[in-house]
This record gives C-alpha cells, structure tokens and sequence, in this order.
C-alpha cells in the first residue's frame, strides 16, 4: 500500500518552524535558570505569577528529569521536523511522528496546568509562554497534518 503525501501550505510550514524556534529559546531560558540562577531572574516572586515557586516545586521534575530540559529536548526536535527542509521530505512515519510528538507535548502541557494551577497554585510566566507556543504548535499541526497524511474523509473519499 502506497501512502501518498498532501502539500501542505506554507503558512504552515513557517508558522510551524517559528514556533518550534520560539519554543527552543525559551526553553534554554527556562534550562538556564534551572541550572545557573539562585533566584529566578525576570518574573515575579509574588503573588499567583512567581516564577521560582513553580520551578523549584517537586513537579518541576518529570521521571527524575527537570522539566525544562525535557522541553528544551522536545523543541529542538520540534525544531528539526518542523523546519521547510523537513516537511519537503516524503517520509511518512516522520510526518506520523511530527503530529504524535505535538500529541504528547500537550498532554504534557496540560499536566503541567494541572500542576501550576492546582498543585502549586503559582504559574510561570515562562513556562506559560512554553504552553502558549505548544497549544499554537498543536492547532498549526491538528490543522493540516492530518489532511497531509490523508487522514480526512474528504481525502480518503476522493481516493
């Protein structure tokens, strides 16, 4: 069985590329401050936003891993599948593999929401904008992956 590839548009593919890039810088800010700061520079330590509460909390860590370098880890891949010269290739599982990562990044973010709202009952104006870029990522992808990959009924009709 052959599996034929959509065009994608190319709003898409540069919207997608972006994000990812948005999504690495400030999660090396995020890595960096986990690392290197005493205090969390740059946010508020006060208040419902208080950056250090939510990255120093028991979920800022994630099967022993900080949080931050997971999500540093996930947008450098993001930003390796989602770049023109990734999406221009006819791999079909690395297209698979683009939507189901974006998949399993949002589960992840809503844990995390879960966390910061319920748990600790601080957020992260950083990690907000990580969840921010990730929803945008999800809605860029949930838009046309599936399309690409001939996953609609219209597409799958017109086979």
């Amino acid at each position: 069985m052959s599996r034929t590839l959509q065009p994608v548009p190319r709003w898409a593919v540069y919207t997608s590329w972006v994000l990812s890039l948005i999504g690495v810088a400030l999660a090396t800010y995020l890595t960096y401050e986990h690392y290197a700061a005493k205090v969390f520079q740059g946010c508020s330590l006060g208040g419902i936003v208080n950056c250090q509460k939510v990255t120093t909390s028991a979920q800022s860590h994630f099967l022993g891993a900080p949080v931050a370098v997971l999500g540093l880890a996930t947008f450098v891949v993001f930003a390796v599948i989602n770049s023109p010269w990734a999406w221009r290739l006819r791999t079909y599982w690395l297209h698979v593999a683009r939507f189901v990562l974006c998949l399993g990044a949002m589960v992840f973010v809503l844990w995390l929401l879960y966390a910061e709202l319920l748990i600790i009952g601080n957020i992260c104006l950083y990690c907000t904008g990580v969840h921010v870029v990730t929803f945008a990522l999800f809605v860029v992808l949930v838009r046309v992956v599936p399309s690409q990959l001939g996953w609609t009924a219209s597409d799958s009709a017109a086979q």
